[in-house]
Protein backbone atom coordinates (compact mmCIF):
# COMPACT_ATOMS: atom_id res chain seq x y z
CA UNK A 1 0.00 0.00 0.00
CA UNK A 2 2.76 2.53 0.97
CA UNK A 3 4.17 1.32 -2.61
CA UNK A 4 0.76 2.36 -4.19
CA UNK A 5 0.86 6.15 -2.31
CA UNK A 6 3.83 7.16 -2.85
CA UNK A 7 3.13 6.00 -6.94
CA UNK A 8 0.08 8.24 -6.48
CA UNK A 9 1.92 11.04 -5.11
CA UNK A 10 3.53 11.98 -7.83
CA UNK A 11 1.27 14.08 -10.02
CA UNK A 12 3.94 13.74 -12.96
CA UNK A 13 3.00 9.99 -13.41
CA UNK A 14 0.46 9.07 -15.85
CA UNK A 15 -2.03 6.85 -14.82
CA UNK A 16 -5.70 6.64 -14.38
CA UNK A 17 -5.73 7.41 -10.73
CA UNK A 18 -3.38 10.71 -11.11
CA UNK A 19 -5.59 11.74 -14.27
CA UNK A 20 -8.80 11.40 -11.45
CA UNK A 21 -7.12 13.45 -8.21
CA UNK A 22 -4.79 15.73 -9.89
CA UNK A 23 -6.61 16.56 -13.02
CA UNK A 24 -7.71 19.97 -13.59
CA UNK A 25 -10.91 20.79 -14.97
CA UNK A 26 -10.41 20.12 -18.61
CA UNK A 27 -9.26 17.02 -17.72
CA UNK A 28 -12.02 15.95 -15.20
CA UNK A 29 -14.11 17.23 -17.76
CA UNK A 30 -12.64 14.81 -19.84
CA UNK A 31 -14.01 12.02 -17.73
CA UNK A 32 -17.35 12.76 -19.45
CA UNK A 33 -16.48 13.49 -22.92
CA UNK A 34 -13.93 11.81 -24.64
CA UNK A 35 -11.14 13.62 -26.03
CA UNK A 36 -12.20 16.83 -24.57
CA UNK A 37 -9.03 17.88 -22.88
CA UNK A 38 -7.41 17.33 -25.94
CA UNK A 39 -9.12 19.77 -27.87
CA UNK A 40 -8.82 22.42 -25.28
CA UNK A 41 -5.24 21.95 -25.26
CA UNK A 42 -4.64 22.51 -29.23
CA UNK A 43 -4.72 18.37 -29.79
CA UNK A 44 -7.12 18.64 -32.69
CA UNK A 45 -7.02 15.38 -34.66
CA UNK A 46 -6.31 13.58 -31.12
CA UNK A 47 -9.13 14.93 -29.59
CA UNK A 48 -11.50 14.57 -32.43
CA UNK A 49 -10.03 10.62 -32.57
CA UNK A 50 -11.05 9.98 -28.79
CA UNK A 51 -14.42 11.67 -29.40
CA UNK A 52 -15.37 9.96 -32.77
CA UNK A 53 -14.86 6.70 -30.96
CA UNK A 54 -16.65 7.06 -27.90
CA UNK A 55 -19.41 8.23 -30.31
CA UNK A 56 -19.15 5.43 -32.25
CA UNK A 57 -19.08 2.84 -28.94
CA UNK A 58 -22.41 4.53 -27.55
CA UNK A 59 -24.12 4.78 -30.94
CA UNK A 60 -23.60 0.62 -31.34
CA UNK A 61 -24.14 -0.24 -28.56
CA UNK A 62 -27.42 1.73 -27.89
CA UNK A 63 -28.72 1.40 -31.34
CA UNK A 64 -27.10 -2.39 -31.48
CA UNK A 65 -26.67 -4.21 -28.71
CA UNK A 66 -28.37 -2.87 -26.16
CA UNK A 67 -31.89 -4.86 -27.17
CA UNK A 68 -30.32 -7.88 -26.65
CA UNK A 69 -28.76 -6.90 -23.56
CA UNK A 70 -31.70 -6.61 -21.98
CA UNK A 71 -32.97 -9.92 -22.55
CA UNK A 72 -29.57 -11.85 -21.62
CA UNK A 73 -31.05 -12.47 -18.31
CA UNK A 74 -34.15 -14.65 -19.63
CA UNK A 75 -32.51 -15.49 -23.52
CA UNK A 76 -35.83 -14.42 -24.91
CA UNK A 77 -39.30 -14.56 -24.05
CA UNK A 78 -41.44 -15.01 -27.18
CA UNK A 79 -41.37 -18.17 -29.71
CA UNK A 80 -42.07 -18.68 -33.28
CA UNK A 81 -45.66 -18.30 -34.00
CA UNK A 82 -48.20 -19.52 -36.84
CA UNK A 83 -50.89 -16.48 -37.77
CA UNK A 84 -52.81 -16.94 -40.03
CA UNK A 85 -53.47 -14.35 -43.07
CA UNK A 86 -56.43 -13.64 -44.00
CA UNK A 87 -55.39 -11.85 -47.00
CA UNK A 88 -53.21 -14.89 -48.57
CA UNK A 89 -55.43 -17.43 -46.42
CA UNK A 90 -52.38 -19.38 -45.02
CA UNK A 91 -50.58 -19.60 -41.86
CA UNK A 92 -47.60 -17.56 -42.28
CA UNK A 93 -44.57 -17.54 -39.41
CA UNK A 94 -44.14 -14.67 -37.02
CA UNK A 95 -40.40 -14.82 -36.09
CA UNK A 96 -39.72 -14.70 -32.28
CA UNK A 97 -36.63 -14.46 -30.32
CA UNK A 98 -33.67 -16.11 -30.63
CA UNK A 99 -31.88 -17.01 -27.99
CA UNK A 100 -28.70 -18.26 -29.65
CA UNK A 101 -28.42 -14.70 -31.54
CA UNK A 102 -29.14 -12.53 -27.96
CA UNK A 103 -26.22 -14.21 -26.32
CA UNK A 104 -23.65 -14.30 -28.90
CA UNK A 105 -24.62 -10.51 -29.60
CA UNK A 106 -24.78 -9.47 -25.80
CA UNK A 107 -21.41 -10.55 -25.68
CA UNK A 108 -20.22 -8.74 -28.88
CA UNK A 109 -22.10 -5.40 -27.22
CA UNK A 110 -20.34 -6.11 -24.03
CA UNK A 111 -17.17 -6.03 -25.44
CA UNK A 112 -17.19 -3.32 -27.55
CA UNK A 113 -18.44 -1.66 -24.98
CA UNK A 114 -15.54 -2.48 -22.66
CA UNK A 115 -13.16 -1.92 -25.69
CA UNK A 116 -14.76 1.38 -25.81
CA UNK A 117 -14.25 1.92 -21.97
CA UNK A 118 -10.73 1.27 -22.43
CA UNK A 119 -10.25 3.86 -25.10
CA UNK A 120 -12.12 6.87 -23.04
CA UNK A 121 -9.56 5.60 -20.69
CA UNK A 122 -6.56 6.54 -22.69
CA UNK A 123 -8.33 9.77 -23.10
CA UNK A 124 -8.46 10.70 -20.00
CA UNK A 125 -4.29 9.37 -19.72
CA UNK A 126 -3.84 11.30 -22.13
CA UNK A 127 -5.72 14.71 -21.48
CA UNK A 128 -3.77 14.68 -18.04
CA UNK A 129 -0.62 14.05 -19.90
CA UNK A 130 -0.86 17.10 -21.60
CA UNK A 131 -1.36 18.86 -18.80
CA UNK A 132 1.43 17.88 -17.29
CA UNK A 133 3.40 19.02 -20.06
CA UNK A 134 1.55 22.32 -19.95
CA UNK A 135 1.42 23.13 -16.26
CA UNK A 136 4.47 21.64 -14.88
CA UNK A 137 6.56 21.44 -17.52
CA UNK A 138 6.16 24.28 -19.12
CA UNK A 139 6.03 22.09 -22.41
CA UNK A 140 3.75 22.32 -25.57
CA UNK A 141 1.13 19.49 -25.87
CA UNK A 142 2.90 16.90 -28.37
CA UNK A 143 0.95 17.32 -31.82
CA UNK A 144 -0.56 14.40 -34.17
CA UNK A 145 2.43 14.16 -35.84
CA UNK A 146 5.00 13.28 -33.02
CA UNK A 147 2.11 10.76 -32.10
CA UNK A 148 2.57 8.92 -34.85
CA UNK A 149 5.93 8.96 -34.99
CA UNK A 150 6.44 7.48 -31.88
CA UNK A 151 3.83 5.16 -32.54
CA UNK A 152 7.10 3.88 -35.09
CA UNK A 153 9.69 4.69 -32.65
CA UNK A 154 9.25 4.45 -29.01
CA UNK A 155 5.96 2.94 -28.97
CA UNK A 156 6.53 0.62 -31.77
CA UNK A 157 5.64 -2.18 -29.38
CA UNK A 158 2.40 -0.91 -28.81
CA UNK A 159 1.62 -0.78 -32.28
CA UNK A 160 2.92 -4.00 -33.38
CA UNK A 161 0.94 -5.68 -30.68
CA UNK A 162 -2.24 -3.67 -31.01
CA UNK A 163 -3.81 -5.91 -33.94
CA UNK A 164 -2.88 -9.16 -33.13
CA UNK A 165 -4.23 -8.48 -29.51
CA UNK A 166 -7.45 -7.55 -31.46
CA UNK A 167 -7.56 -10.32 -33.14
CA UNK A 168 -6.73 -12.83 -30.09
CA UNK A 169 -9.63 -10.79 -28.54
CA UNK A 170 -12.04 -11.32 -31.39
CA UNK A 171 -11.13 -14.86 -32.65
CA UNK A 172 -10.05 -16.63 -29.55
CA UNK A 173 -11.63 -14.76 -26.09
CA UNK A 174 -14.66 -14.20 -26.99
CA UNK A 175 -15.64 -17.53 -28.28
CA UNK A 176 -14.46 -18.97 -25.60
CA UNK A 177 -16.71 -16.88 -23.14
CA UNK A 178 -19.36 -18.11 -25.36
CA UNK A 179 -18.31 -21.20 -24.93
CA UNK A 180 -18.35 -21.37 -21.28
CA UNK A 181 -22.02 -19.48 -20.99
CA UNK A 182 -23.45 -22.34 -23.10
CA UNK A 183 -22.60 -24.41 -20.73
CA UNK A 184 -24.60 -22.36 -18.09
CA UNK A 185 -27.75 -23.00 -20.40
CA UNK A 186 -30.31 -26.04 -21.62
CA UNK A 187 -29.10 -25.23 -25.47
CA UNK A 188 -29.89 -28.93 -26.78
CA UNK A 189 -31.39 -30.53 -29.27
CA UNK A 190 -34.59 -30.06 -28.04
CA UNK A 191 -33.95 -26.31 -27.80
CA UNK A 192 -33.27 -25.12 -31.04
CA UNK A 193 -33.26 -21.97 -31.96
CA UNK A 194 -35.08 -20.30 -33.55
CA UNK A 195 -37.70 -22.39 -33.44
CA UNK A 196 -37.34 -23.19 -30.00
CA UNK A 197 -35.77 -20.78 -27.37
CA UNK A 198 -33.38 -21.96 -24.64
CA UNK A 199 -32.53 -20.60 -20.79
CA UNK A 200 -29.97 -20.32 -18.22
CA UNK A 201 -29.75 -23.49 -16.17
CA UNK A 202 -27.26 -22.47 -13.78
CA UNK A 203 -25.03 -25.80 -12.93
CA UNK A 204 -27.57 -28.12 -13.44
CA UNK A 205 -25.25 -29.64 -16.85
CA UNK A 206 -22.38 -30.02 -14.32
CA UNK A 207 -24.45 -32.17 -11.91
CA UNK A 208 -24.80 -34.65 -14.68
CA UNK A 209 -21.89 -34.83 -15.72
CA UNK A 210 -20.40 -35.87 -12.02
CA UNK A 211 -23.43 -37.77 -11.30
CA UNK A 212 -21.90 -41.21 -11.78
CA UNK A 213 -25.43 -42.72 -11.26
CA UNK A 214 -26.58 -41.43 -13.90
CA UNK A 215 -26.13 -42.02 -17.81
CA UNK A 216 -24.14 -38.97 -18.35
CA UNK A 217 -22.09 -39.32 -15.59
CA UNK A 218 -21.54 -43.07 -16.38
CA UNK A 219 -19.98 -41.91 -20.23
CA UNK A 220 -17.65 -39.18 -18.84
CA UNK A 221 -15.92 -41.06 -16.37
CA UNK A 222 -15.41 -43.38 -18.59
CA UNK A 223 -14.20 -41.56 -21.58
CA UNK A 224 -12.02 -39.72 -18.66
CA UNK A 225 -10.21 -42.92 -18.36
CA UNK A 226 -9.54 -44.11 -21.58
CA UNK A 227 -8.39 -40.35 -22.90
CA UNK A 228 -5.75 -40.71 -19.95
CA UNK A 229 -4.92 -43.81 -20.64
CA UNK A 230 -4.91 -43.42 -24.35
CA UNK A 231 -2.31 -40.19 -23.56
CA UNK A 232 -0.09 -42.51 -21.76
CA UNK A 233 0.85 -44.60 -24.00
CA UNK A 234 0.64 -42.65 -27.00
CA UNK A 235 3.65 -40.28 -25.32
CA UNK A 236 5.37 -42.82 -23.13
CA UNK A 237 5.54 -45.08 -26.16
CA UNK A 238 6.59 -43.28 -28.88
CA UNK A 239 8.86 -41.10 -26.71
CA UNK A 240 10.53 -44.99 -25.31
CA UNK A 241 10.68 -46.27 -28.96
CA UNK A 242 12.12 -42.68 -30.63
CA UNK A 243 14.78 -42.60 -28.09
CA UNK A 244 15.76 -45.98 -28.58
CA UNK A 245 15.91 -45.90 -32.48
CA UNK A 246 17.69 -42.24 -32.09
CA UNK A 247 20.36 -44.36 -30.36
CA UNK A 248 20.57 -46.98 -32.55
CA UNK A 249 21.16 -44.56 -35.18
CA UNK A 250 23.45 -42.08 -34.12
CA UNK A 251 25.44 -44.92 -32.60
CA UNK A 252 28.78 -45.09 -33.25
CA UNK A 253 30.18 -47.63 -35.88
CA UNK A 254 26.70 -47.87 -37.35
CA UNK A 255 26.39 -47.08 -40.94
CA UNK A 256 24.60 -44.57 -43.62
CA UNK A 257 23.35 -42.83 -40.68
CA UNK A 258 21.94 -40.36 -43.40
CA UNK A 259 19.74 -43.16 -44.78
CA UNK A 260 18.00 -44.71 -41.63
CA UNK A 261 17.18 -41.06 -41.15
CA UNK A 262 16.01 -39.81 -44.45
CA UNK A 263 13.72 -43.10 -44.27
CA UNK A 264 12.23 -42.06 -41.00
CA UNK A 265 11.36 -38.63 -42.39
CA UNK A 266 9.62 -39.79 -45.32
CA UNK A 267 7.33 -41.38 -43.32
CA UNK A 268 6.51 -38.03 -41.58
CA UNK A 269 6.48 -36.59 -44.71
CA UNK A 270 3.21 -38.19 -45.79
CA UNK A 271 0.04 -35.95 -44.22
CA UNK A 272 -0.64 -37.53 -41.04
CA UNK A 273 -4.83 -38.27 -41.63
CA UNK A 274 -3.62 -39.71 -45.29
CA UNK A 275 -1.96 -42.43 -43.07
CA UNK A 276 -4.69 -43.03 -40.85
CA UNK A 277 -7.42 -43.04 -43.35
CA UNK A 278 -5.22 -45.55 -45.75
CA UNK A 279 -4.75 -47.66 -41.83
CA UNK A 280 -8.54 -47.60 -41.84
CA UNK A 281 -9.49 -49.16 -44.62
CA UNK A 282 -6.11 -51.53 -44.50
CA UNK A 283 -7.26 -52.70 -41.14
CA UNK A 284 -11.51 -53.33 -42.26
CA UNK A 285 -13.22 -56.46 -42.01
CA UNK A 286 -12.36 -57.49 -45.84
CA UNK A 287 -9.04 -54.74 -45.86
CA UNK A 288 -5.86 -56.26 -47.25
CA UNK A 289 -4.47 -57.36 -43.40
CA UNK A 290 -7.40 -59.52 -43.22
CA UNK A 291 -7.16 -60.73 -46.60
CA UNK A 292 -3.69 -61.39 -46.07
CA UNK A 293 -4.07 -63.36 -43.52
CA UNK A 294 -6.74 -65.38 -44.79
CA UNK A 295 -4.45 -66.74 -47.52
CA UNK A 296 -1.60 -67.54 -45.14
CA UNK A 297 -4.35 -69.66 -43.10
CA UNK A 298 -6.20 -71.39 -45.81
CA UNK A 299 -2.87 -72.08 -47.54
CA UNK A 300 -1.98 -74.81 -43.71
CA UNK A 301 -5.76 -75.20 -44.22
CA UNK A 302 -7.46 -73.27 -41.30
CA UNK A 303 -10.16 -71.93 -41.30
CA UNK A 304 -9.74 -68.12 -40.52
CA UNK A 305 -12.12 -65.46 -38.92
CA UNK A 306 -11.31 -62.07 -39.32
CA UNK A 307 -9.61 -60.00 -37.24
CA UNK A 308 -11.91 -56.94 -35.75
CA UNK A 309 -8.84 -54.40 -35.57
CA UNK A 310 -11.94 -51.42 -35.47
CA UNK A 311 -15.03 -53.43 -34.52
CA UNK A 312 -13.68 -55.00 -31.32
CA UNK A 313 -13.32 -52.54 -28.29
CA UNK A 314 -10.32 -53.78 -26.35
CA UNK A 315 -8.80 -54.78 -29.82
CA UNK A 316 -9.12 -50.96 -31.37
CA UNK A 317 -8.05 -49.62 -28.29
CA UNK A 318 -5.05 -51.64 -28.74
CA UNK A 319 -4.93 -50.66 -32.64
CA UNK A 320 -5.33 -46.82 -32.50
CA UNK A 321 -1.96 -46.97 -29.49
CA UNK A 322 0.14 -49.11 -32.16
CA UNK A 323 -0.82 -47.38 -35.15
CA UNK A 324 -0.31 -43.97 -33.10
CA UNK A 325 3.31 -45.35 -33.04
CA UNK A 326 3.84 -45.05 -36.35
CA UNK A 327 3.07 -41.43 -37.20
CA UNK A 328 4.91 -40.69 -33.70
CA UNK A 329 7.66 -42.50 -33.49
CA UNK A 330 9.90 -40.50 -35.97
CA UNK A 331 8.81 -37.10 -34.47
CA UNK A 332 10.89 -37.88 -31.46
CA UNK A 333 13.75 -39.86 -32.77
CA UNK A 334 14.35 -36.64 -34.48
CA UNK A 335 14.13 -34.35 -31.75
CA UNK A 336 16.25 -36.76 -29.74
CA UNK A 337 18.27 -37.35 -32.08
CA UNK A 338 19.61 -33.07 -32.01
CA UNK A 339 19.60 -33.80 -28.42
CA UNK A 340 21.93 -37.06 -28.36
CA UNK A 341 24.43 -35.38 -30.76
CA UNK A 342 25.06 -32.41 -28.11
CA UNK A 343 25.64 -34.73 -25.08
CA UNK A 344 29.05 -34.03 -24.58
CA UNK A 345 31.34 -36.98 -25.51
CA UNK A 346 34.03 -36.37 -22.39
CA UNK A 347 30.95 -37.42 -19.99
CA UNK A 348 31.17 -40.81 -21.57
CA UNK A 349 34.70 -41.34 -22.06
CA UNK A 350 34.84 -40.63 -18.50
CA UNK A 351 32.08 -43.40 -17.82
CA UNK A 352 34.42 -45.80 -19.53
CA UNK A 353 37.19 -45.01 -18.09
CA UNK A 354 34.77 -45.67 -14.55
CA UNK A 355 34.50 -49.00 -15.40
CA UNK A 356 30.21 -48.15 -16.45
CA UNK A 357 28.77 -50.34 -18.75
CA UNK A 358 26.37 -49.58 -21.76
CA UNK A 359 23.06 -49.50 -19.26
CA UNK A 360 24.95 -47.68 -16.80
CA UNK A 361 25.99 -44.82 -19.45
CA UNK A 362 22.51 -45.13 -20.20
CA UNK A 363 20.36 -44.78 -17.04
CA UNK A 364 23.20 -42.05 -15.46
CA UNK A 365 24.16 -40.11 -18.54
CA UNK A 366 21.77 -40.25 -21.55
CA UNK A 367 18.51 -40.24 -19.41
CA UNK A 368 18.64 -37.65 -17.23
CA UNK A 369 20.07 -35.56 -19.88
CA UNK A 370 17.46 -36.88 -22.47
CA UNK A 371 14.67 -36.11 -19.59
CA UNK A 372 15.48 -32.63 -18.26
CA UNK A 373 15.98 -31.10 -21.51
CA UNK A 374 12.69 -32.95 -22.96
CA UNK A 375 10.42 -33.13 -20.14
CA UNK A 376 8.43 -29.61 -21.80
CA UNK A 377 8.10 -31.57 -24.85
CA UNK A 378 6.85 -34.48 -23.08
CA UNK A 379 4.30 -32.66 -21.27
CA UNK A 380 3.53 -30.62 -24.24
CA UNK A 381 3.15 -34.21 -26.28
CA UNK A 382 1.41 -35.36 -23.26
CA UNK A 383 -1.47 -32.66 -23.55
CA UNK A 384 -1.85 -32.90 -27.19
CA UNK A 385 -2.49 -36.68 -27.19
CA UNK A 386 -5.73 -36.11 -24.84
CA UNK A 387 -6.88 -33.32 -27.22
CA UNK A 388 -5.62 -35.83 -30.19
CA UNK A 389 -8.58 -35.58 -32.39
CA UNK A 390 -7.25 -36.87 -35.71
CA UNK A 391 -5.76 -39.66 -34.27
CA UNK A 392 -9.04 -40.80 -33.63
CA UNK A 393 -11.53 -39.94 -35.81
CA UNK A 394 -9.71 -40.82 -39.08
CA UNK A 395 -8.61 -43.85 -37.43
CA UNK A 396 -12.04 -45.78 -35.63
CA UNK A 397 -14.42 -42.14 -35.29
CA UNK A 398 -14.39 -43.13 -31.53
CA UNK A 399 -16.01 -46.58 -32.51
CA UNK A 400 -17.04 -48.90 -31.62
CA UNK A 401 -20.49 -47.56 -30.52
CA UNK A 402 -21.71 -48.80 -27.08
CA UNK A 403 -25.61 -48.74 -25.79
CA UNK A 404 -23.70 -48.38 -22.63
CA UNK A 405 -22.18 -44.64 -23.61
CA UNK A 406 -23.96 -41.39 -23.68
CA UNK A 407 -23.40 -41.01 -27.65
CA UNK A 408 -20.12 -42.26 -27.66
CA UNK A 409 -17.62 -45.03 -28.58
CA UNK A 410 -14.90 -47.19 -26.66
CA UNK A 411 -12.19 -45.24 -28.51
CA UNK A 412 -13.24 -41.83 -28.28
CA UNK A 413 -11.68 -39.34 -26.51
CA UNK A 414 -12.70 -36.24 -24.39
CA UNK A 415 -12.40 -34.42 -27.82
CA UNK A 416 -14.01 -36.30 -30.39
CA UNK A 417 -17.01 -37.02 -27.72
CA UNK A 418 -17.02 -33.70 -27.91
CA UNK A 419 -17.04 -33.17 -31.54
CA UNK A 420 -20.53 -35.96 -31.59
CA UNK A 421 -22.23 -34.26 -28.99
CA UNK A 422 -22.02 -30.95 -31.45
CA UNK A 423 -22.15 -31.67 -34.59
CA UNK A 424 -23.97 -35.02 -35.07
CA UNK A 425 -26.79 -34.53 -32.07
CA UNK A 426 -26.58 -30.57 -31.57
CA UNK A 427 -26.15 -31.31 -27.52
CA UNK A 428 -24.20 -27.67 -27.11
CA UNK A 429 -24.95 -27.60 -23.49
CA UNK A 430 -22.92 -30.97 -22.50
CA UNK A 431 -20.10 -30.16 -25.12
CA UNK A 432 -19.22 -27.38 -23.30
CA UNK A 433 -19.57 -28.62 -20.38
CA UNK A 434 -16.96 -31.20 -21.10
CA UNK A 435 -15.00 -28.67 -22.99
CA UNK A 436 -14.19 -26.61 -19.79
CA UNK A 437 -13.31 -30.08 -17.99
CA UNK A 438 -11.10 -30.81 -20.55
CA UNK A 439 -9.25 -27.32 -20.07
CA UNK A 440 -9.32 -28.33 -16.86
CA UNK A 441 -8.01 -31.35 -17.04
CA UNK A 442 -5.20 -30.19 -19.44
CA UNK A 443 -4.04 -27.03 -17.89
CA UNK A 444 -4.10 -28.93 -13.85
CA UNK A 445 -1.98 -31.71 -15.44
CA UNK A 446 0.23 -29.54 -17.89
CA UNK A 447 1.03 -27.41 -14.18
CA UNK A 448 1.89 -29.88 -11.73
CA UNK A 449 3.74 -32.19 -13.64
CA UNK A 450 6.29 -29.29 -15.16
CA UNK A 451 6.60 -27.76 -11.55
CA UNK A 452 7.84 -31.53 -10.50
CA UNK A 453 10.34 -32.03 -12.85
CA UNK A 454 14.23 -31.12 -12.90
CA UNK A 455 13.52 -28.94 -15.87
CA UNK A 456 11.42 -26.56 -13.76
CA UNK A 457 14.02 -26.70 -11.11
CA UNK A 458 17.62 -27.01 -12.27
CA UNK A 459 17.37 -25.08 -15.54
CA UNK A 460 21.44 -24.09 -15.33
CA UNK A 461 22.02 -27.89 -14.87
CA UNK A 462 22.99 -28.55 -18.96
CA UNK A 463 24.58 -25.41 -20.07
Amino acid sequence: MAGIKRRYRDKNDITLINAIIHGDWRTKVTILISGFGNLVRGQIIKGLIFLGYQALTWFVFLSFGLKYVRDITTLGTSVVNQVYNEVLQIYVNVPGDNSLQILLYSIFAIAVLILGQGIHFAAVKSSYAAQVRTMDRKQRPTGFLQDVHDLFDKNMHTTMLSLPTLGVLAFTVLPIIFMVLLAFTNFNRQHQPPGNLFTWVGLENFRNVFDMNGFMGYTFIRVLGWTLIWAVFATFLNYVFGMVVAIMINKAGIRFKSLWRTCFVIAIAVPAFVTLLFMRQALGDMGPVNVILKGIWNFFGAEYTPIQFLRDPLTARITVIIVNLWIGIPYTMLITSGILMNIPSDLYEAANIDGAGPVRQFRSITLPYMLIVTAPYLITQFIGNINNFNAIFFLTAGGPMSTSYYNAGKTDLLVTWLYNLTVSFGDFNLASVIGILTFLVSAIIALVTFNITASSRKEETFK
